[in-house]
């Protein structure tokens, strides 16, 4: 789903951009790390807790194990099996000590240097270095996968020494917040790479127990024993992903105390959770919207007045009613928070003007009924309620709309195929900044992966090109960038419907503690820093 990339796809309110000027003037930052449990007085590995967490996503995680090319569900496993040079606080809004302890800058932002946390080991038993960090970066990029255009403004990486490593851009870039990116940033050893999920190579604090594609208790997950962080008694020491597709089947196992966390429920269920005594709740916004995406290379939908209608036919207002507090309203592709938000833009239904777009077209009630495609992610309650809205007023307009629930990875193979008129997901950043929608979702490609509207506009192309340097050396320049390009993608080419920002609202055991939020990684669940009461 890229959790419906970006997953079931998390969030915490009030995020900001940070851009390389900000960081730039030779500052330190993250200077001292992160103190280790173990040096609070925290035990080995061995002797923690075997409670195992269970996490209950509604779709297959896994779709793609290797570090460097991953990029969608499979984030909330490798997230606590990978860990990057820094990680991304929504409470500061900054970048963090991770792998690295500190790092300074240059003043023109074009020079990154990175201090690493000495004794550190991967889950093959090799160090992590300098050098291996290198390597772990150089092939992400040559992999040219996933999120690798992260690293798009390195030109050279040194391994200064054991210790310390340096990056010199092509262009001014926040490399601290590019390192603390979700996907692609993961530091790894290049030499213990596992495709097939049969063993890892990473830093983090969980490596694979089993894995069983297809099967309802997918992945397990067990303590790495040589942790940089030590382990105390009362963390989880075991983890469990149980697809459950179903909401109310995982509410139903919440509150048996067989799952630990839903990442999402329905209204009804979510307010219930809240006076249920066994279990707690968190709510909070996200940088994650929905996106319903036209087809605006092949079919009927390859008609932009066709687009307009279907915009103007999807009932906005009811939907966030109805969602009751799990979403607000979208104003344009990037959610309040990050630069490049346009206000102004929120969407209205209109379906008499839909009508006449359609009767434009040669569609509509006094013409041949119009059928239409549409893919969407089974299990999502909230993707089913605008489904079945959007059906319904198109009902009226003589339009059928066949939609199919699928898991997501059939649903993107056949996207990337050009296998329906709408496709519907989710997204959100990289990391934050507004730049992987545009990246992503509406420039041109050959061979899709995420477009899957399949624009392909060299002028959109050319402006999206310039979004990471402006951003960098001019962010009322970018904010312009990015509120042309919204009008271009969203009013000219009508090429997605954005219906709304979700709230993630989010249910789990009672005994749990220390969860919380972070947008930069959708839905991910940093088991580590959980413990369990009494």
């Amino acid at each position: 789903m890229r959790w419906h990339k970006r997953l079931l796809v998390a969030g915490v309110a009030g995020v900001l951009v940070l851009t390389a000027s900000a960081c730039a003037g030779g500052q330190v930052r993250g200077a001292g790390g992160t103190p280790s449990p173990q040096a609070s007085g925290g035990t080995p590995a061995a002797q923690a807790n075997d409670r195992t967490f269970v996490y209950a996503p509604n779709q297959d995680v896994v779709t793609d194990w290797d570090p460097a090319t991953s990029y969608s569900n499979e984030i909330i496993a490798l997230s606590n099996i990978y860990e990057g040079l820094t990680r991304y606080d929504s409470g500061t809004k900054e970048a963090t000590p991770r792998l690295a302890t500190e790092w300074t800058s240059s003043d023109d932002g074009k020079e990154w240097t990175f201090k690493l946390r000495q004794g550190v080991k991967f889950h093959s038993g090799a160090t992590m270095d300098a050098e291996a960090v290198k390597k772990a970066v150089e092939r992400t990029i040559e992999k040219k996968g996933g999120a690798a255009y992260i690293w798009d403004p390195v030109d050279e990486i040194e391994a200064v020494d054991a210790g310390t490593v340096k990056f010199t851009l092509k262009y001014a870039a926040p490399l601290d917040l590019v390192a603390s990116s979700g996907y692609a940033a993961w530091i790894y050893d290049v030499d213990a790479v596992d495709t097939d999920g049969k063993k890892t190579a990473g830093t983090g604090p969980y490596t694979v127990d089993s894995w069983q594609k297809g099967k309802e208790t997918e992945l397990t997950l067990k303590a790495f024993e040589g942790y940089w962080g030590g382990w105390k008694p009362e963390q989880y020491k075991k983890v469990a992903f149980r697809v459950t597709p179903e909401i109310t089947t995982a509410w139903q196992l919440l509150q048996s105390g067989e799952v630990s966390f839903v990442d999402r429920l329905n209204p009804q269920l979510f307010a219930q959770a809240g006076t249920t005594e066994t279990v707690q709740t968190a709510q909070s916004p996200s940088f994650q919207n929905l996106l319903v995406l036209f087809n605006t290379a092949d079919g009927p939908a390859k008609d932009v007045k066709v687009r307009q209608a279907l915009q103007l036919a999807i009932d906005y207002d009811g939907l966030a009613a109805s969602l009751d507090g799990a979403g607000s309203k979208a104003s344009g592709l990037v959610p309040q928070g990050l630069l490049g938000h346009a206000a102004g833009m929120e969407p209205k239904q209109d379906l008499a003007r839909a009508q006449a777009l359609l009767a434009e077209a040669g569609y509509g009630p006094d013409n041949p009924e119009l059928k239409l495609s549409l893919t969407y992610g089974i299990g999502d309650e909230d993707q089913k309620l605008l489904v079945t809205l959007l059906s319904s007023a198109l009902k009226q307009l003589n339009v059928t709309l066949e939609a199919k629930p699928m898991n997501w990875s059939a649903q993107w193979d056949l996207g990337k195929k050009g296998g329906q008129d709408i496709f519907v997901m989710y997204w959100y950043p990289d990391y934050p900044d507004a730049y992987s929608w545009f990246l992503n979702v509406f420039k041109s490609a050959d061979k899709p992966q995420f477009n899957l509207s399949y624009l392909d506009d060299g002028e959109i192309d050319a402006a999206i090109d310039k979004l990471p340097e402006l951003t960098a050396t001019d962010k009322l320049a970018a904010s312009q960038q990015y509120a042309e390009l919204q009008n271009k993608i969203i009013q000219e080419q009508a090429a997605v419907a954005v219906p709304y920002v979700q709230t993630y609202q989010r249910a789990l055991s009672s005994d749990v503690r220390g969860y919380a939020d972070n947008p930069a990684y959708p839905n991910v669940v940093f088991f580590y820093d959980l413990t369990r009461a009494g």
